[in-house]
């Protein structure tokens, strides 16, 4: 399918909070609070790019990510498609928008029912999309050629693929109706570190061949350098600092991208003694109450709680970064 091209970014998120509610008692059923776990993102991903997405387990990352396209309802805030605000839109309205977005999710084992066939899982959205029946078979052969698999695997079960080859599944099912745009909801951090290379190369050659367009959500942050060409640190629900996948490694702004750069091993190990660590202390607080102001500021090294603890950093240009610290260039003389 072709679209007419533009030069707006392909998905624009604007100040999108998606938020849980905390629920007490059987019987009166009473709201006590609310799980915080994205909180005022805003951030754009132009066409053709790869957005990575890095921070802690349970920082908001996978979250947002199914915010975008929808499979969890935004709080608050707007979610931006193509030129057109998709925030609420109903399901018989998102229809030909979920044409267009689609997800690759994380474990490849549980994303896919073992009692269907691999033609069934991969040729599901297309019978949910009406596609012509004539052709189903033969589409799903060439999606299944498209990512590395034979095409007469159809007639088999999940079970008989290794994990590399299920998360190649997930991925044909996801490219089924020729999106435009994919989540990929961490795809390589249940495969063995050989399989991730073969996944990450043939995520980067699809995107070339199909001109796609990727927000690729990971914690491993040397796969995300490898395939991202911008990265947004993601901290308790806020995004810290985004800037272009090399110049963050390089030159990082923000305390907590420090602090996650510093615990990436380095294999010289003259290098790896010589460099300072940086390290964080206490656990990360609970999305469920998080810290007030700088939400970073109760583990930081640098932090001075007179400001970081009463005054919320916003998102502000930087070198070429955006980064949301008060101190971000202090810190960076310091470095």
């Amino acid at each position: 399918m072709s679209h007419q091209p533009s030069t707006r970014p392909l998905v624009e998120v604007v100040d999108v909070s998606v938020w849980f509610p905390i629920r007490s008692g059987v019987v009166l059923d009473r709201h006590v609070g609310d799980v915080k776990a994205v909180d005022g993102v805003t951030l754009s991903i132009e066409r053709g790019e790869t957005l990575g997405l890095v921070g802690e387990s349970g920082c908001g990352k996978s979250t947002l990510g199914r915010a975008i396209v929808r499979l969890y309802e935004p709080s608050g805030g707007r979610i931006v498609f193509d030129g057109r605000d998709i925030t609420n839109l109903n399901n018989a309205q998102l229809r030909p928008v979920r044409e267009r977005m689609q997800m690759v999710f994380q474990d490849p084992f549980s994303s896919l029912n073992p009692r269907h066939s691999i033609g069934r899982i991969v040729s599901e959205p297309l019978r949910v999309h009406d596609f012509a029946k004539g052709g189903i078979n033969q589409r799903v052969r060439e999606l299944l050629e498209v990512v590395g698999l034979p095409s007469d695997a159809g007639g088999r079960y999940p079970h008989e693929f290794s994990g590399g080859q299920r998360q190649r599944i997930g991925l044909a099912r996801a490219l089924a109706l020729d999106p435009d745009f994919l989540v990929c909801d961490e795809p390589v951090s249940a495969l063995d570190v050989s399989i991730q290379a073969q996944i990450v190369t043939l995520l980067e050659e699809l995107q070339e061949r199909l001109r796609l367009t990727y927000l690729f959500i990971a914690h491993d942050l040397a796969v995300v350098r490898h395939i991202s060409d911008r990265i947004a640190v993601m901290y308790l629900g806020k995004i810290v600092e985004i800037a272009p996948s090399d110049d963050l490694y390089d030159n990082p702004l923000h305390p907590y991208t420090l602090t996650l750069l510093s615990a990436i091993p380095i294999p010289d190990p003259a290098v790896e003694r010589a460099r300072k660590a940086i390290r964080v202390t206490g656990e990360l607080p609970s999305p469920a109450n998080p810290p007030p102001a700088c939400r970073f500021h109760t583990r930081c090294p640098y932090v001075r709680p007179t400001r970081c603890a009463t005054e919320e950093p916003l998102l502000r240009e930087l070198e070429g970064h955006l980064v949301a610290c008060h101190y971000a260039e202090e810190i960076k003389a310091a470095s």
